[in-house]
């Protein structure tokens, strides 16, 4: 049985390797400030996008997206903010996305773009 950190991690990586071949820049991964976490951090052009993964290896408890709820939405947000204040990147649009992974029979990929905003 695979622990939910090796899933979470493999989810992050096929995230990573989905966004590099769309075009994105990754700018950070695993972000972490003192208001919480950011899976990963890219440009799509010239859009600065801060992106949640979510693994799942079945639907049997719903899809991946629904466990980002409004207070994970809020938490993504101010750690956002903290980053964008810190790395001085106010000028950038930004968006927020999630990234879905299912590790099933096959691996799927949902990239939900815009999927929440401030």
């Amino acid at each position: 049985m695979v622990s939910n950190l090796i899933r979470g991690r493999t989810g992050e990586e096929l995230g990573r390797d989905y966004l590099h071949s769309k075009g994105y820049s990754i700018l950070e991964t695993n972000y972490k400030n003192k208001i919480g976490e950011i899976d990963l951090i890219a440009m799509d052009k010239d859009i600065l996008v801060f992106i949640e993964v979510k693994t799942r290896t079945s639907t049997s408890y719903g899809y991946a997206f629904e466990a980002v709820n409004l207070r994970k939405q809020k938490k993504i947000i101010h750690t956002s903010m903290l980053y964008i204040k810190y790395k001085n990147f106010g000028h950038f649009q930004l968006r927020y996305d999630i990234i879905e992974v299912y590790l099933m029979k096959d691996i799927k990929i949902n990239h939900l773009i815009n999927a929440f905003c401030l």
